[in-house]
């Protein structure tokens, strides 16, 4: 998973700490982590294109949440960032080599592949029942000053 996820994730909790009323662009929101913003950016037009952020264009223009925090998964996240394909794809290298058996051994599902995608399974389950909310509540647990202290710094922008 590229980290293009973690930084797509920490931005819409920053757009809804600073609230709705304010559009934030790319390049501020990479200036809060110091990231590249080039690269925030597309990431932010990923969201965009699934529907989790907005943008809005002109002098006061930037990215804004276009659904609450409670109707984004995490699930929902990564496949605007990553892609809906399978983090494991089996290319059935058990039938290559000077290890192949014969063409007819193999009718059995490989049990590596059949392991992995179990436990995809288990991970797209359990991101796709987390919501960006839930992390939400527990960050301002963990932290109960960092939403005010956010929306103090883009506020100085």
């Amino acid at each position: 998973m590229s980290e293009g996820v973690e930084w797509a994730l920490h931005s819409c909790l920053n757009l809804a700490w600073i609230g709705p009323e304010r559009a934030v662009t790319a390049a501020r929101l990479a200036a809060y982590h110091d990231l590249p913003a080039a690269y925030l950016n597309k990431q932010l037009q990923a969201l965009s294109r699934a529907g989790i952020v907005g943008s809005v264009s002109g002098p006061k223009g930037g990215f804004r949440l276009a659904r609450p925090l409670d109707r984004i998964s995490l699930m929902d996240v990564v496949t605007a960032i990553e892609g809906p394909e399978e983090a494991f794809r089996c290319t059935e290298i058990r039938q290559q080599g000077p290890g192949a058996g014969p063409a007819g051994a193999y009718t059995a599902g490989c049990a590596i592949a059949e392991a992995m995608a179990k436990a995809e399974l288990a991970w797209r389950r359990e991101l796709a029942a987390r919501t960006l909310d839930d992390v939400r509540e527990r960050a301002e647990r963990q932290a109960p000053e960092a939403p005010d202290r956010i929306r103090r710094w883009f506020a100085g922008a």
